[in-house]
This record gives structure tokens, C-alpha cells and sequence, in this order.
């Protein structure tokens, strides 16, 4: 949390964290495409030849005061790919709340355990223990013929009690959902903190 106590602006920063190709960089998508241009930035993407997210996606937009402050929301997304490891903890660093997207392909799923681990490393080496940010899952890609069951993909990740959704990013299914959720348990956490 970021607060500009002279403009009374408090700047809030959500992760989405997750395997490559999870569809991170698509929520962001589907998101930008749907929030009023007038409310929103312009969509920033740092991406390679073939199309991947080298660094982050980015874009911010305001809501209604919070505790006399107007927010803005920043959206990123890390790199997905091992060999970007370091840049996806500098992504995270200061996130108010982090969004993992699953990927629900059965053969996804060793992917999305090693990018659970990796978020719950990276966070607890910034003192952000999973259980003490504000997270949500989204189970993305959930129209594909090898879907796992989402019960077999909470109990491989060992979610616990985070607040879960279905998503099919591509199409916008699910992730306003999920958007909402994230941000709920993001103000609620600094309404306690400025209180």
C-alpha cells in the first residue's frame, strides 16, 4: 500500500501469480477490455517474439473513496517461465494481494504446484506468509476437455480456505469473479491497517 497523504490517494497493488500460460496476462485482457476507459489506464506489456509476458502486464484504475482516500488499483502479472524467476519476486514485492491462476489442463498440474511453492517462498522471504496477504484462487481454463476436478486441483495445492473460482479467462468467464474478491479482501485488510 502506497498513500499520497497530500492528494489523499492510497495506490494498491494485485499480483496475479501463476504457470506460464495460465492465463495471467489474459484476465488482465478481459479486465481492460471491460472497465470504462474514462476509469482506467492504458494496458502496458512487456513481451517477447513468440508472444510471452517477459516482465509484467500492468494497468490501474480508480473506485469510490476508501477511508477519504481515492484508490488505485494496479493489476500486474509475472512472468510465468522458470528462467524468470527473479523478475516475478521483484513483480511481487509490495503486492497488497496476490491472484493465482491455476491452469486446469491435467497436464498442468505439476506446473501450477511448482508455481504455488515458488509464491509461497517468494512471499514468505518478504516476510508476507501465505495466510497473511489477501489471496484468491482461480481455477482458469476450465473448458477444456481434460479439466481436472477442482477438488483434486485444491487438494494438490493445498489451497485451505482461500476464496476459489472457476474462470475461462478467454471469454471472460469468471474473472470479474474473481477481481471483486481480490479487492474486497484487499480493502478490508487496509481499512483494519488505517483504523
Amino acid at each position: 500500500m502506497n498513500i499520497n497523504w497530500q492528494l489523499r490517494q492510497l495506490r494498491l497493488k494485485i499480483v496475479y501469480y501463476g504457470p506460464a500460460m495460465s492465463g495471467k496476462t489474459t484476465n488482465i485482457e478481459q479486465i481492460h477490455k471491460r472497465i470504462d476507459p474514462k476509469n482506467r489506464s492504458n494496458l502496458v506489456s512487456l513481451k517477447t517474439n513468440d508472444d510471452r509476458t517477459l516482465y509484467f502486464d500492468f494497468m490501474q484504475f480508480e473506485l469510490g473513496k476508501i477511508c477519504g482516500m481515492a484508490p488505485c488499483i494496479q493489476l500486474f502479472t509475472v512472468p510465468g517461465q522458470e528462467y524468470y524467476k527473479a523478475s516475478r519476486k521483484l513483480v511481487l514485492r509490495g503486492a497488497d494481494g496476490v491472484v493465482f491462476v491455476a491452469d486446469s489442463s491435467a497436464a498442468r498440474m505439476n506446473d501450477n504446484l511448482d508455481a504455488w511453492l515458488d509464491m509461497g517462498t517468494a512471499l514468505n522471504e518478504m516476510n508476507l506468509p501465505i495466510g497473511k496477504i489477501p489471496l484468491v484462487v482461480q481455477y482458469n481454463k476450465r473448458d477444456l476437455a481434460d479439466a481436472v476436478p477442482v477438488t483434486s486441483l485444491h487438494e494438490s495445492l493445498g489451497v485451505g480456505e482461500f476464496p476459489e473460482f472457476e474462470a475461462v479467462a478467454f471469454n471472460g468467464e469468471g474473472v470479474f469473479n474473481t477481481l471483486k474478491s481480490i479487492i474486497n479482501d484487499v480493502i478490508h485488510q487496509v481499512q483494519k491497517e488505517l483504523q
